[in-house]
């Protein structure tokens, strides 16, 4: 086994720590909603994005650390959303009659942008729907807020590995992030927030790091719970 891996099987078991929220209860009690999302060509190219209406949710990936990394073994970590985005994930469920029926265009000539599953699930429904494109607004507007989302929780996997192996490395990551949040390309921060709290109080990192893990969080604050 070469040192990326060991890294790497360091890093599940550190993602674990960061991510996890004590849950009042089983997962299965709560109304859930979950996204899959399957593409070869993107990294990472299979996650799963489950949460469930008390606003905690659980994130798989197999998305690569680094260029040179492997794709990472898929592994569930825990995470907390924001009540704003909780309430907008249930509401364009909702609106998307759970899923309930055909829900992609079935247009050929459309490009390939992976394979996408909606999955609802309480104690009288459990439906889903699969698709690659859908002209619906709310299945458009749920697979953004999903896709968003994850693109929040990679950047938390990668942030925990810099902050173990490469400190270094965490100032870019952080620009990059700050970047994509004035883009609107990010999803909730709240997802987060446990691992940016975690950087901007250790003194070990650069202050301008910290800095910008602050203002990140500082962005949580403004979103509200």
């Amino acid at each position: 086994m070469n040192g990326m891996k060991v890294l790497q099987k360091s890093f599940l078991i550190l993602t674990g720590i960061f991510f996890f929220f004590v849950r009042a209860g089983a997962q299965t009690s709560f109304p859930t909603v979950s996204y899959t999302q399957d593409f070869e060509e993107s990294n990472p190219s299979h996650y799963e994005i489950i949460v469930s209406n008390d606003g905690q949710g659980t994130y798989s990936s197999n998305g690569q650390l680094s260029e040179k990394a492997e794709p990472a073994d898929v592994a569930p970590v825990q995470f907390s959303i924001s009540t704003k985005v909780r309430d907008q994930i249930f509401d364009l469920a909702k609106r998307a009659k759970y899923f309930d029926g055909k829900v992609d265009s079935g247009r050929s000539n459309i490009a390939n942008t992976g394979t996408k599953t909606l999955t609802y699930k309480d104690a009288k429904r459990n439906t889903k729907a699969t698709y690659n494109y859908s002209p619906m607004p709310a299945i458009a507007d749920l697979t953004s807020v999903f896709q968003n989302l994850s693109t929040t929780l990679e950047f938390g996997r990668r942030l925990i590995f810099f902050h173990k192996y490469q400190r270094l490395a965490l100032d870019d990551e952080l620009k990059r992030m700050d970047e994509m949040r004035r883009d609107t390309m990010l999803g909730d921060v709240t997802a987060i927030a446990p691992i940016l709290r975690d950087i901007a109080n250790d003194q070990k990192v650069m202050n301008v790091s910290r800095s910008r893990a602050l203002r990140l969080l500082a962005t949580v604050d403004l979103a509200g719970k």
